[in-house]
């Protein structure tokens, strides 16, 4: 007799995520738009292969690490869209990496540059410059990406091309004018490119609540963008639940969990922040939400503890076991050694932990 894993867990329902990599695979090739999903979301082979299979041309990963692991597993082209300060040992990775797939890493400065150019000659390592187009955390103004490519050219690094994350779309109804401004830095980052005579090959941005957008803006309405690297869009999550850019119904990710108590008359569960992330933006309603309540709203987390208002709602007796959509997916798969795929298979968490 099968017997499921102990709450709590994470559970993935693979006929939601079969939909959700078709859907966004067949959008992006609508829009003639290439496809590069960041799979530090899902940090998984199985999903990575699904990606890759409906036609992705590469993965987009945030870490030397996360791309060894995805090397290891047979993916052939990986962008690590950060940008790297390089160490001797990880650059001696790196040339290690490039002999196993088709590499790239970020710059946004010329002094990254040319560490990048001096720890990384003679190494097949392709650089794309990233520019801020908003959120205002890493990435180079638009306006000087043509320097910067420039240092990385004089520096013997072959220059790809220019990349952005408008991560400022993760507000209540931010997406469209996060991809408006995205399409503008871009447009900005091109122009740069060619008044100092270089042509960028690749144009990336990319996020799960601008996708939409971003899709719309593509070569076919005039913008420059040729590739898009959402993430969260696979599996989905509480916030992208909250913000409208992924129906409940999309959602292929939860965390299953088990009433333990009715103390003070409300809902406890045994999901707490070492299994669910502590993330918690500032505009979101709760730290999680559950589907058999659409209501709900988890009001309280700590460690091992999830204290849910059901909005008026009977209590389930306890020993139920419910379903709980993290507010942030990426946190919670990388709190887990394993994802079970329809409570049959145990998908391994590969990429886990693996930080720098």
């Amino acid at each position: 007799m099968r017997t499921e894993p102990s709450t709590p867990y994470l559970r993935v329902d693979t006929a939601r995520l079969r939909a959700n990599v078709a859907r966004v695979a067949e959008q992006a090739a609508a829009a003639g738009i290439a496809l590069r999903p960041h799979a530090k979301t899902h940090k998984c082979a199985e999903v990575a292969r699904l990606q890759l299979e409906a036609g992705a041309v590469g993965l987009t990963v945030a870490t030397v690490g996360e791309a060894e692991v995805f090397a290891d597993h047979g993916v052939e082209d990986l962008f690590i869209a950060y940008p790297l300060w390089l160490t001797e040992d990880a650059a001696r990775r790196l040339r290690d990496l490039a002999g196993r797939a088709d590499l790239a890493i970020g710059v946004d400065s010329t002094t990254s540059a040319d560490r990048a150019g001096a720890l990384l000659a003679g190494a097949e390592v392709a650089v794309l410059v990233e520019i801020d187009s908003g959120q205002h955390r890493s990435g180079c103004p638009p306006e000087e990406a043509g320097g910067v490519a420039s240092a990385a050219a004089a520096a013997g690094l072959a220059v790809r091309g220019v990349f952005t994350f408008p991560g400022h779309a993760y507000g209540p109804g931010a997406g469209a004018s996060a991809a408006a401004d995205e399409a503008r830095a871009l447009e900005a980052a091109v122009a740069s490119f060619r008044a100092a005579g270089l042509e960028p090959d690749v144009v990336s941005g990319g996020s799960t609540p601008s996708l939409a957008a971003s899709l719309a803006a593509g070569p076919g309405s005039g913008g420059v963008v040729t590739e898009l690297r959402p993430g969260v869009y696979v599996l989905g999550d509480a916030q992208q639940w909250e913000l409208g850019s992924m129906r409940p119904a999309d959602v292929a990710l939860v965390c299953r969990t088990t009433v333990v108590s009715h103390a003070g008359g409300r809902l406890v569960l045994d999901a707490g922040s070492k299994a669910l992330g502590a993330d918690r933006a500032a505009w979101a309603t709760g730290w999680g939400r559950l589907p058999a309540y659409p209501e709900a709203r988890v009001v309280q987390l700590s460690e091992h503890h999830a204290v849910a208002d059901l909005a008026g709602a009977a209590l389930p007796s306890l020993g139920t076991v419910l379903d709980l959509v993290p507010n942030h997916v990426c946190n919670a798969v990388n709190l887990a050694d394993e994802l079970w795929a329809d409570d049959t298979e145990r998908w391994s968490v590969v990429a886990r932990g693996r930080n720098g």
